[in-house]
């Protein structure tokens, strides 16, 4: 689940290739994904919903992802996952970041706050009762939120097929500088009909998960949702796909070619 959320999130990019452009999203939309294994394989579901909320006085989207495993894929290692992101409704800034995971096993629950003006970020572990302070770089974003923050900046006439471009994040305990390469526009053909698509290249870190740097593709609607769509994953062994198959809340028309 973990290395989907970053793929839908990893439309990253520095300063020069964004300006402000009309909200890409608002209140009460909501995404479903369906993931397979190796293109045949159901492997699980993930949702991402988008709320209104309050934090410490201020104005907050509180936006949560969950994901799962279901089928076959569930009866030998299964997923239940849970995120969590409060940012500002008009800077698009963390304030705070939960991630509550158990996978196969493997457990995590973290909470982290976020001190924007002094650039810290505090992490509160959950499971192990301890609470840990780092620094960040300015206006940090955490994994959820950049998501968000690209769709509502993102300036795709500056950008030039192969640009490289990069945000930084604060992920667990770490910071964490994220970089992919812009590939062009494609027409796919998805749940919905045949859809014109953003399409990028996150880089990876290769070994035990992906086969290669370049892992990982995704497109997102090319419109003014930018709606996540697809990503497919080449992964050391088979391949991961997320579709999306259905959604609810769109601030925009979704602009389909020809519908099915």
């Amino acid at each position: 689940m973990k290395k989907i959320i970053i793929a839908i999130i990893a439309l990253v990019s520095m300063n020069q290739s964004f300006s402000q452009i009309e909200s890409a999203y608002g209140t009460g939309e909501w995404f479903r994904f369906e993931m397979s294994y190796s293109g045949w394989m159901k492997a699980g579901e993930a949702t991402l919903a988008v709320n209104e909320s309050n934090y410490k006085g201020k104005p907050v989207y509180h936006v949560v992802g969950k994901g799962w495993t279901t089928g076959a894929v569930s009866w030998f290692f299964k997923v239940q996952d849970r995120y969590e992101s409060y940012f500002d409704k008009q800077l698009n800034i963390p304030y705070k970041f939960i991630r509550d995971i158990n996978e196969g096993g493997h457990t995590k629950n973290i909470e982290i706050e976020f001190d924007q003006k002094n650039n810290k970020a505090l992490v509160h572990n959950l499971k192990h009762n301890t609470k840990t302070s780092f620094d960040t770089k300015p206006k940090i974003q955490d994994m959820v939120s950049t998501f968000y923050y690209l769709r509502n900046n993102l300036d795709i006439d500056n950008l030039k097929v192969n640009d490289e471009v990069e945000v930084n994040m604060f992920f667990d305990e770490e910071n964490y500088g994220f970089k992919l390469r812009y590939l062009g526009t494609e027409v796919i053909t998805t749940s919905f009909g045949k859809v014109n698509t953003l399409k990028f290249r996150p880089y990876v870190m290769a070994g035990r998960v992906f086969k290669e740097e370049e892992s990982l593709t995704l497109w997102v609607s090319n419109d003014k949702n930018r709606i996540p769509l697809r990503i497919k994953a080449d992964l050391a062994v088979g391949s991961l796909r997320a579709d999306l198959n259905a959604f609810k809340g769109l601030k925009h028309p979704f602009n389909i070619l020809v519908q099915n």
